[in-house]
């Protein structure tokens, strides 16, 4: 093995790599079953009645060659088994021909089940075996793969948290700058972990204490929560003594605050509430309905990864090239930016997902193409926000899975009438609202070559993804839809890597400027991509968590009780779920909204006389709408991790009038409200 392999970090070998094989684990185990499928239909067409060589035939025990007339004389000497029984009930008379039929049909039966066993046998020849051996081996891996399911969120959540802990990359409304702020922060996360430990102890105990039986099973996912939250305690209990020395001194309280993680806000509360009201492991039966979903949420995390990997090829470089040549004003680019993000956003699940995954490539590109650093931020805030309608986003998915009044075709219908709404919007705003570049474009002569140059540059890239979706089409049975996504999204960026490893290695490549492309290699893109996921998939997996824990004190404290059950009127049932649901998407991630609305507002507005399809509609803009309203502006918060607090400070620098100044705030703000508005309201009129 090279030098390059094994001069890995601490990090690497202790995190990183298991993550990797984890998260390849998952990608195996639910290709196994589309494998599967298609061994027991290969089986049946070579050999007929595979189904029933799968297992150990065996022998038929009754006696083909039995003697009818003896059996018949010994049935009709047999006397009656009801005894004393009899005489009160009359005796009836054997009749020797109905006893013959009897007998004669028992014998023929037999002698059927025997020749089927002996032509089964005859059909179990060694291919035939060995076949079988290999196709059972993998129904065990599938049987393994959905028992450990489980485990491995567990293991996934609680490994790479620790990390993000350890690396200072929780999500906070602002990075710890100052010691106070370092003190803070890491004082009130080991007080969060603690508290989260201690809740998962006493949810343990009080499981033990039932009358119900307990399995091995789910003591096993007590025991690996109990060890990840110890872990997680000691890790921040690590960093809270070992002070780095690039903290500036001094600082304020009220600064100090804003440094502390969103989810140790939430477990903070959460907590709190659960403790007060007497129901200490709250938050530890709340954590355990993420099992519940476990494959939602080992997807958010594939999509994570898919993102890290993304960054690490040429794609969206290439991507951009091709609208290079028409020289677009910087407004007019974050335009198509954000129009093209939105396929890749659908794919990747969730607006903040894709925030993380491509956002530093987004910001980088626009600033690269002459866009001021505001307009930058708020496209690559927004970048997340129109795909999230689109097939085959896994929010939508789920909503469907929680919901049964919509299906995921109709939201999908309806979602690309949505998508094109708020494309409209936000390309209005962006043109019309401090527009600060002439509106001049290339002659087509002189792009269109430039173009066609840098389309070609795409084809191989398009040839390989073709291929792999063709492959598991042809191959496995499986399209590429809202369910088979997050399994083979991360087959077609490693068949990438591969591809720009046996492209770009060992020769100098130059793109369509001229600029030399460095090329690290396919160990090392996939190396650094995971030590990327680990990180953000412990902050946004934690961070879902305790949005499901909080969406538990809202339900608990019966919060939406105090609203009324349904509306007379639905418009006025309309402005209130807006409001509800903008200050939902603020506070909480989407996924955990999601199950809150559909347990508690969906209700509400379906007595209420709004249509289920209209609800989830405005619910998905208003959510994004949230994302992106101060206070907290999650998709704000995700664009400065990925892209830097430097660029932040200095984009707050730049001068020029209030809109200008906090344009990275307000254009989103301006086109989603609008959208928001048309969406809820307009349907109305035709109701």
């Amino acid at each position: 093995m090279s030098a390059l392999t094994l001069n890995r970090s601490g990090r690497e070998w202790f995190s990183s790599l298991p993550a990797c094989l984890l998260l390849l684990a998952v990608v195996l185990f639910s290709t196994s079953s589309d494998i599967h499928n298609q061994m027991l239909r290969l089986g049946e067409q070579f050999w007929t009645g595979y189904y029933k060589l799968r297992v150990d035939i065996a022998p038929p025990e009754c006696n083909p060659s039995r003697d009818i007339d003896a059996a018949v004389a010994a049935e009709l000497a047999k006397e009656s088994d009801l005894g004393d029984m009899a005489a009160l009930l009359g005796s009836v008379e054997k009749d020797p021909a109905d006893v013959r039929r009897s007998i004669e049909r028992s014998v023929a039966d037999c002698q059927a089940s025997h020749a089927s066993y002996q032509q089964l046998r005859d059909q179990l020849t060694p291919t035939v075996k060995a076949y079988r051996a290999v196709e059972l081996f993998v129904a065990d891996v599938i049987a393994l793969g959905l028992e450990s399911q489980r485990y491995i969120l567990i293991v996934v959540v609680m490994l790479c948290a620790v990390t993000a802990t350890l690396t200072r990359h929780h999500i906070a409304m602002r990075p710890m700058e100052t010691r106070l702020d370092y003190t803070v922060s890491l004082t009130l996360q080991t007080i969060a972990n603690a508290m989260l430990l201690g809740s998962s102890v006493i949810f343990r105990q009080t499981t033990l204490a039932s009358e119900a039986a307990v399995s091995a099973e789910e003591m096993m996912l007590h025991n690996l929560w109990i060890t990840g939250f110890a872990a997680l305690t000691l890790a921040s209990l690590y960093r809270l003594f070992r002070v780095p020395a690039d903290l500036a001194d001094g600082g304020s309280l009220n600064k100090a605050l804003l440094a502390v993680p969103l989810y140790t806000v939430m477990c903070l509360i959460s907590g709190t509430y659960f403790g007060l009201i007497g129901h200490a492991s709250g938050i530890g039966i709340y954590l355990g309905k993420m099992m519940e979903l476990s494959d939602m949420f080992l997807n958010v995390g594939l999509y994570v990864w898919v993102g890290m990997m993304l960054k690490q090829t040429r794609l969206a470089t290439l991507v951009f090239n091709v609208f290079r040549p028409w020289r677009l004003p910087p407004e007019m680019l974050a335009v198509v930016a954000v129009l093209v993000a939105a396929i890749p956003t659908a794919y990747t699940g969730a607006s903040g997902i894709f925030v993380i995954a491509a956002g530093a490539v987004i910001y980088s590109e626009l600033r690269a193409a002459g866009a001021r650093r505001q307009l930058a931020l708020a496209a690559t805030a927004m970048s997340g926000s129109l795909g999230v309608v689109l097939r085959p986003c896994l929010l939508v998915v789920v909503i469907a899975y929680l919901n049964r009044e919509v299906t995921t075709d109709e939201l999908f219908g309806w979602g690309i009438w949505v998508f094109v709404l708020t494309a409209v919007m936000f390309t209005a705003v962006a043109l019309a609202v401090n527009r600060q570049s002439r509106f001049e474009l290339a002659p087509a002569s002189e792009a269109w070559p430039a173009t066609l140059a840098a389309l070609r540059s795409l084809l191989p890239y398009v040839a390989v993804i073709v291929a792999v979706v063709l492959f598991y089409r042809w191959a496995l049975d499986v399209r590429m839809d809202e369910f088979s996504a997050p399994r083979l999204l991360p087959v077609i960026l490693l068949a990438i890597l591969v591809f720009e490893h046996i492209s770009l290695k060992g020769r100098s490549h130059r793109d369509a400027e001229g600029l030399e492309v460095n090329h690290q290699g396919l160990e090392r893109s996939v190396r650094t991509a995971t030590n990327d996921t680990t990180a953000e998939i412990g902050a946004l997996l934690l961070l879902l968590g305790l949005s499901v824990s909080i969406g538990g004190v809202i339900e608990r404290s019966h919060l939406m009780e105090t609203f009324p059950q349904s509306f007379d009127s639905a418009w006025s049932a309309m402005l209130l779920m807006v409001v509800i649901l903008v200050v939902l998407g603020m506070i909480m991630d989407a996924f955990g909204a999601v199950i809150l609305v559909s347990a508690t507002v969906a209700t509400i507005a379906y007595g209420s006389g709004i249509h289920p399809i209209h609800f989830w509609m405005v619910t998905l803009v208003a959510f994004e709408l949230g994302y992106l309203s101060p206070p907290v502006a999650l998709n704000h918060l995700l664009t400065r991790q990925v892209v830097g607090e430097a660029e932040v400070t200095a984009a707050q620098q730049e001068g020029g009038t209030f809109y200008q100044r906090h344009e990275r705030i307000i254009m989103p703000l301006i086109a989603m409200g609008l959208s928001l508005l048309l969406v809820a309201f307009v349907p109305l009129l035709f109701y």
